[in-house]
């Protein structure tokens, strides 16, 4: 069970701390030092890497999200409020990045190719709302998370 609490944290962790880190750290600070065209292509390249590891921090939060449900708890008639409050926002959460990977992050990445910066310009934009969505729910989660079992 450690183990899967461990892996079910880190991964949560990379996740929202990723976005956390993207929006109010280095989204400010390109918009101050670069141009439009390096910004997008900073965003591209960065989301590329990023985007990677949330498909890994998703796979590893079903796995053991659900593993610790039927091994531990012995199925979701057993869990508490707070997990399936969890369960439902992370869900909402894979489906704005399973959006924002196949549609805006995916026009992103053809805009930047053709050199079209004030597509590529919009597509980050969008993309920006979305994982401002995300991040204020990844943080309703870890907030569940570490003290929704004593409310």
């Amino acid at each position: 069970m450690s183990l899967l609490i461990a892996l079910h944290t880190l991964a949560a962790v990379i996740w929202v701390g990723g976005m956390f880190f993207a929006y109010m750290a280095l989204r400010p600070a390109a918009v101050h030092v670069l141009e439009s065209e390096h910004r997008s292509r900073l965003w591209c390249h960065t989301l590329s890497r990023f985007l990677a590891w949330v498909w890994g921090c998703v796979i590893v939060l079903l796995a053991t999200g659900y593993g610790m449900i039927g091994v531990y708890f012995g199925g979701m008639a057993n869990v508490g409020w707070h997990v399936h409050a969890m369960q439902g926002i992370g869900l909402v959460m894979m489906l704005l990045f399973l959006h924002t990977f196949f549609a805006p992050y995916r026009r992103l990445k053809l805009a930047v190719s053709a050199g079209d910066y004030p597509e590529a310009a919009r597509r980050v934009g969008q993309i920006r709302r979305f994982v401002g969505i995300n991040l204020i729910l990844g943080l309703v989660v870890v907030a569940i998370a570490t003290g929704g079992q004593y409310l």
